[in-house]
């Protein structure tokens, strides 16, 4: 590859949420403003733009990134999943969703998907934490409005729904 310095543009070929994209991007675009601009997935919120609020979180290749640490070339030939790929079928919520909305896990809804794409790669690498990993795994995401407290409580519930928070997704 060049010389990201000296090219204009370069081609990538990614798949976001199941679905195939070839584009021409500029060397140094982020992957949340790809995910954003280039893709109309504006689920993605992009929040501090250094990588400390979470509410950019993607999962690239199944692991929880900050999309605004992530240049969209660096997504090349990977497999990215935003909270809109985490819903399923017809729309239907996945558990990590459902719970946070049983669960009051949400207040104005900016930090959410950060947190729902987070939570949702926790519990697949540990489907059974504890109140004390669950507090742990949610400190890389920022919220100004919830207390936490319902967050806390939608991830207990989700881990405690029998191993489907990461199942529900599209196939």
């Amino acid at each position: 590859m060049a010389d990201v310095d000296t090219v204009d543009t370069i081609e990538i070929h990614v798949r976001v949420n199941g679905t195939s994209r070839r584009e021409t991007v500029r060397p140094r675009l982020t992957l949340a403003d790809f995910l954003r601009v280039n893709c109309g997935l504006t689920g993605t919120h992009l929040g501090c733009e250094h990588g400390v609020c979470g509410a950019c979180t993607v999962l690239l290749d199944g692991e929880a990134v900050r999309a605004c640490l992530v240049f969209a070339v660096q997504a090349h030939e990977a497999e990215v999943t935003t909270v809109e790929g985490l819903t399923g079928p017809n729309g239907r919520l996945s558990t990590v969703q459902a719970a946070f909305r049983e669960h009051h896990g949400l207040q104005c809804g900016f930090c959410t998907p950060g947190f729902v794409v987070s939570v949702t790669a926790f519990l697949a690498e540990n489907p059974k934490p504890t109140d004390e990993e669950i507090r742990e795994a949610l400190t890389g995401n920022l919220c100004r409005c919830t207390g936490y407290q319902g967050i806390v409580n939608a991830v207990r519930a989700a881990a405690d729904t029998a191993g489907t928070a990461v199942t529900e997704g599209p196939a």
